[in-house]
This record gives C-alpha cells, structure tokens and sequence, in this order.
C-alpha cells in the first residue's frame, strides 16, 4: 500500500472544503495544507469569496459544523420566517424558508429576519426590496394612491385599513389581498333607458349620477361590484319616479323630477356605503313620431298665443280710440285743436283753402288746390 500525502494550496480569495467518504472534516484557509490520503477518498472543493454567496450541494453538513462561524454568515428560515439580505450596504435579495449561507470575508452581511406571519411588509426600503432577487416568488408590491384606501384582508378577515403608500403582501403565509378604493368623486352614466310613462308614452332617458364611496369597507363586503349595484339602483329609481308622471308633468317639471330621483337613490344606496351627490336628468329621446306631434301641438299652441296676443292689441287700441271719442265730443275746444293738428299733417304734403267759421270744420267747405 503507497502512503499518499496530498499537497493542497489555498490562494487568498479561495477556501477549501475537505470531504472523506462523504463526511465534512473542514475549511482550509489561504496557506499550504498537507492532508493524509492513502485510499484516495480524500474530496476537495474550491470556492471563491468574492461571491458572498455560498452554493453547495451539501451546505447543510456544512453549516451544522459550524466550521464557517468566523467567515460566514449562515441564515435558517423557518416556513414563516423571512430574510431581507444587504450585501455593502446594498439591499441584494429577499430569501424565503430554507437554509443560506454567505461569505464575509471580502463583503459586509447583514440579514434581516422579518416574521411574515402577519402577510403585510411595511419597509423604509421596499421600493429595493420589490426588485431585489427573488422578491418575485416571496413578495408582492400593492401601491395606494392619493385619494385611495386600500383593505386589507387575510383568510377572507378584514385585517386593516391602508392610507396612501407603498405595500408588499408575503406570498404562501396567507390568503392575503389588499382592494383598493377610490374615495375620490366619480361619474356613472346611466344611459338609453327606454322608459314608459304613466300616458303609456315610452322614451329613452339619458341621466348622469356624481357619487362617492362614503365607507369603503361597507361597499367591498355588502356588494360584488359596487358600480354596478349603484347602476342597477339608478336605473330602478329612474323607472319608479318617470313611469308614475304623465309625458307633460315629465317635461314641464323635470327640475323637479331630478330632485325628487336624487333623494329616492340616496335613500337607496346609502346602505351599500356609497354617498349619492347629484342625480341630473341629462337628455329625454322621444320616438320619431311623437317628436313629430310634440312639433305640432306646440306649433299650434304658438300660433293661438299669436292670435290671442293680437286680438288683445286690437281690443286695446280699440277701447283707447273710444275713450278718445268721449272727451272729444264733451269738449268743442280740445275737438277744435284735434281738427287743426289734422289740418296741419295734411298741409305738409298738399295746398289747402280753408274756410273756418262759427261752426266745425265738419260744416265748412274745405277746397284742396
């Protein structure tokens, strides 16, 4: 049998893991090792520590021998446990349950272990935390906008309530989801309702509702799909409030209407947590021939105004010529005066012979040249 020495040089980026039949006996550090190996069995592998990471097939055997206590730093996750790594300073990668280790000889380590039994990361760095490696599988990034709120809940349990900011949500701990919830002002168009009114006229009515949610946690957990609770309200409103009202009540008070819709739809939809602002009546499309009869009557209705206006001029002018008459005639002089402005527009335009007398004009002979 040959007595084999083998000769093992570690350079000063390098360690060397020493195996025999399997079995981790240790960590060479930068030197010349000499190591007994008469059989053969002796296993060595280089790793370099300018990579902080270690990857080994076998890490865990070498962990459990605490042979990198001094250069390395070891991270073991249980199945609720987190890990935030920073490598220099540098947020590098987000690590789930498992075993880990990194090399400190040549990199500054740090390992934040966060507990994510809670589902919800709040995190000064979670903008660098979102794209760091393997914060894909691990962690997903929800952001609340100005004039959002978003809910929180875990297990179908509604957790809290989030203000605007940046979240992140741990994967595989929980049933975890944040909803987010417009709170600002909105606009819902409910159009082309065809209606028919109580004069069994049917027409198309065009309205437009301004709401807000007024208790975001109500409106996610009382409705699906709160805009189209509040479309389907609407619409009941609209059919209730116009097919009770006569075509005529319908045009001639639809101020009124609107109004009186409004309130029935904030009654209504108050118990969904929405807030109703405005119910506005914007266009009433009647049939062809009905806007056709409508043309009419109100064509007819203008033309007899005309008229009335017309005889009521006359009727007018009428009554002031025969008051004018009574004074006249209980006055000789003032008829005297009204025969001479006569006599004077006439002269403007023709030579006149006038013969004036005792008597009026009316018994005088009056000669035009």
């Amino acid at each position: 049998m040959w007595a084999i020495v083998r000769r093992i040089k570690v350079r000063e980026h390098e360690r060397v893991l020493v195996f025999r039949e399997g079995s981790f006996e240790g960590v060479l550090r930068p030197g010349v090792h000499w190591r007994w190996d008469p059989l053969l069995r002796l296993r060595i592998d280089r790793l370099s520590v300018r990579d902080a990471w270690i990857e080994h097939a076998e890490l865990d055997l070498i962990a459990r021998s605490r042979e990198l206590r001094h250069e390395a730093r070891v991270v073991d996750l249980k199945d609720h446990e987190r890990a935030i790594v920073r490598i220099d300073g540098r947020v590098e990668a987000v690590l789930g349950p498992g075993l880990y280790a990194l090399w400190t000889v040549f990199h500054a380590v740090e390992v934040e272990t966060i507990n994510a039994r809670g589902a919800l990361l709040e995190h000064g760095d979670l903008a660098a935390i979102s794209v760091a490696r393997g914060a894909s599988k691990l962690l997903e990034a929800s952001v609340v906008e100005a004039g959002q709120v978003g809910l929180l809940f875990r297990d179908g349990r509604h957790e809290a309530t989030l203000a605007p900011g940046v979240y992140g949500l741990w994967k595989g701990v929980a049933r975890a989801k944040v909803l987010i919830v417009e709170l600002r002002e909105q606009v819902l168009d409910v159009a082309g309702q065809e209606i028919m009114t109580a004069d069994k006229v049917t027409l198309r009515l065009n309205a437009v509702v301004t709401y807000q949610v007024a208790d975001p946690l109500v409106t996610v957990t009382t409705v699906e799909d709160y805009r189209q609770a509040l479309y389907r309200e609407a619409q009941l409103v609209l059919r209730a409030g116009i097919g009770a009202r006569d075509l005529d009540a319908l045009l001639g008070e639809k101020d009124g209407v609107a109004r009186e819709l409004d309130g029935a739809l904030r009654a209504r939809v108050s118990a969904i947590g929405l807030e109703v602002k405005s119910l506005g009546i914007r266009d009433v499309i009647l049939p062809g021939e009905m806007k056709e009869l409508m043309n009419k009557v109100t064509e007819a209705r203008k033309a007899a105004e005309a008229a009335f206006i017309t005889r009521r001029e006359e009727t007018a002018a009428m009554r002031s010529q025969a008051n004018t008459a009574k004074i006249l005639e209980t006055n000789p002089t003032l008829m005297r005066l009204r025969e001479l402005e006569v006599l004077e527009k006439v002269a403007d335009k023709a030579q006149l012979s006038v013969v004036v007398g005792e008597g009026g004009l009316a018994d005088r002979v009056v000669k035009l040249l």
